[in-house]
């Protein structure tokens, strides 16, 4: 992500690419962030899970879990393309210091706690409990949000602080088409994250 700030600012044929870039979002609009949520966070993940991890061989898991992760990030990528826009007309889209840093604090102790840490950790939480309604209720206490909210929190940032910082450097117009590079990483991560605490959780319920 620091490459692609430096070689925007620095680097005359790489900024002469991201404006064309910037282009397409322009004209394709939440279409565009629909369809880079969808690849970053579900299939590039998926496809690497595969390649990686399984030996080049698909399971029926890999066609559920794309099933869900679709629709999923397709949905959190519009919204956070929404919420990127207000953050433009609420501080404007220069970039500077004050701007800069008015963002992210909104992004990592507004969004984040409030909207975006939360609803990844119930849904994903439900999809590990097979899609069961029963028990969810928990999903609304302080206890659950100290438990399993709050240590994804912790992690969110460690990701995405620094990663804030770049993509607010940036015109408005590439945050989106980069943001889809850091969510490919964090999707890897957090499927790894949530899937060790539900068989943890799986483990301590059997003992």
């Amino acid at each position: 992500m620091l490459s692609t700030l430096v070689a925007y600012y620095l680097y005359p044929p790489a900024r002469g690419w991201f404006d064309q870039l910037a282009a397409v979002k322009g004209r394709l609009g939440y279409g565009y962030s629909a369809i880079n949520s969808i690849v970053a966070g579900a299939v590039i993940p998926e496809l690497l899970r595969v390649f990686l991890f399984q030996r080049g061989k698909f399971r029926r898991s890999n066609l559920s879990n794309f099933l869900f992760t679709a629709p999923f990030w397709c949905l959190m990528g519009l919204a956070v393309d929404c919420f990127y826009r207000c953050q433009a007309g609420w501080f404007g889209g220069e970039v500077t210091v004050a701007v800069v840093t008015k963002k992210v604090l909104v992004d990592q102790f507004l969004y984040n706690p409030l909207f975006a840490c939360p609803v990844t950790t119930w849904l994903y939480d439900w999809k590990s409990r097979g899609f069961r309604f029963h028990g969810t209720d928990v999903f609304f206490t302080g206890a659950y949000y100290r438990d399993h909210v709050l240590p994804t929190l912790f992690a969110t940032w460690g990701v995405w602080i620094p990663v804030m910082l770049i993509l607010y450097s940036l015109p408005s117009m590439l945050q989106i088409p980069l943001f889809g590079l850091a969510l490919s990483l964090w999707v890897m991560l957090y499927t790894w994250m949530s899937e060790q605490a539900a068989a943890n959780s799986s483990r301590t319920h059997d003992l």
